[in-house]
């Protein structure tokens, strides 16, 4: 029977979604246990774990001097507790592709990134060729360290468990390296990649200043904002907003892009949303290839008069 060992991301204050859809994936296992390890400053985070149904124990393991925000101090911990395990996975975000790799190092094997899909317990879909391509992967490691894409599985909104948890104190901390400063863009939109709407804009709208009605339209709506990677390399926007495979993967109820051509790049960060809008003046675009909704016209004109409606 498998047993999982998931690592938990946190910002501190809250468990992160992609916890959740990491947990999803597990279950889909249909293990024997899944137990948790979750690096913090603050040890009552675990409690918000361990109310998941399904999930058996919780190790909290304390961190001092954001030790818990390093790669190379917390692989080791997590890595040595893996061996345990049949399966040790984390979230395909910016932390899991920090960590993962280091963690597969250190328990000799290969690591299978971006999992969408589980066909059994060694047998798994991903994506490549920015992907173009879906591939199927087998693997019989004694550990199968993986990164899950949480566009791809709906969180865990379990309730009732009763995990245990287990407090320890981190004895990995590196010395050849040190926390120095998270910084992050101040915003009262929700996060990108946890938003159920995404309003998103391109090349197409023209300058940084033309980006206020993009942000005018995702506030009337309660929309998270995003936009292509030629909106970012032109400077209309700060690269925390890119969404694409150099990006954010997102997989919001609602994605709207104005201005946005649809580049294979782009797509490939928004093709598990529920419901994709285009707008673009160019009737030719690639977004109206994969768009559920498309409208051929000039964003300047639509999202005044899509307010005006709203």
């Amino acid at each position: 029977m498998s047993k999982v060992l998931i690592l938990a991301e946190h910002n501190g204050n809250a468990i992160n979604q992609s916890t959740a859809k990491v947990l999803a994936a597990a279950k889909q296992l249909n293990p024997e246990a899944i137990d948790v390890m979750l690096f913090t400053g603050n040890t009552g985070l675990a409690t918000q774990i361990a109310g998941h149904e399904g999930v058996n124990q919780v190790f909290c393991v304390a961190c001092e001097d954001n030790h818990d925000q390093l790669a190379a101090s917390i692989a080791p911990t997590l890595a040595d507790k893996g061996k345990e395990y049949t399966h040790v996975w984390g979230p395909s975000t910016t932390f899991g592709k920090d960590v993962m790799p280091r963690v597969a190092a250190l328990l000799g094997v290969n690591q299978v990134s971006d999992v969408m899909e589980i066909i059994d317990a060694h047998t798994f879909k991903r994506p490549i060729y920015a992907g173009n391509a879906i591939i199927t992967v087998n693997t019989d490691t004694a550990q199968i360290v993986a990164t899950v894409r949480t566009a791809s599985f709906s969180a865990d909104k379990t309730t009732g468990g009763s995990a245990s948890v287990e407090e320890s104190t981190l004895n990995t901390a590196a010395n050849h390296t040190s926390f120095v400063k998270l910084s992050s863009g101040d915003s009262d939109r929700p996060d990108l990649q946890t938003a159920d709407k995404v309003i998103s804009g391109g090349r197409g709208v023209g300058s940084e200043e033309n980006f206020a009605i993009v942000y005018q339209l995702a506030d009337k709506i309660g929309a998270a904002t995003g936009a292509s990677r030629a909106a970012v390399d032109a400077g209309y926007v700060p690269n925390d907003m890119q969404v694409g495979q150099t990006g954010k993967i997102i997989a919001p109820d609602l994605y709207m892009c104005f201005g946005i051509s649809g580049a294979i790049q782009h797509l490939t960060g928004i093709k598990d949303a529920g419901t994709i809008v285009a707008i673009n003046k160019d009737g030719d675009a690639p977004i109206f290839e994969v768009a559920d909704v498309g409208l051929v016209g000039d964003l300047f004109k639509i999202i005044p008069e899509m307010m005006e409606k709203l």
